[in-house]
């Protein structure tokens, strides 16, 4: 039996710590602007402290990500094969999202 590869939990954690800081920042910037209208809220901004996942997290979001992936891959290679078209192309991708996303 072949033990199916996923993806690199490190590259997974690198990629959600990039999702993390960028909304923390949007949210700096959004507390700041609400913090220049309301002067009067003085010591009531939340704290910004970092997010962190452990080990076990990143391993189940690499193993649902690499089955969401192959899914989707399915689906769109039957569509193409019942065109007749030996390439997924992206019409077929667009054509399972949506019924992909509601699966999962």
């Amino acid at each position: 039996m072949e033990i199916a590869k996923t993806f690199d939990s490190d590259l997974i954690h690198a990629i959600f710590k990039l999702v993390w800081s960028r909304r923390a920042q949007e949210r700096a910037r959004n507390e700041s602007a609400d913090h220049m209208e309301n002067e009067a809220e003085i010591g009531s901004s939340r704290k910004n402290r970092p997010t962190a996942a452990n080990s076990n997290a990143l391993k189940l979001s690499c193993e649902l990500l690499r089955m969401f992936i192959t899914e989707a891959v399915q689906r769109a290679t039957s569509i193409s094969e019942a065109e007749g078209v030996d390439k997924i192309e992206a019409t077929h991708l667009e054509r399972i999202l949506p019924q992909l996303l509601l699966d999962f």
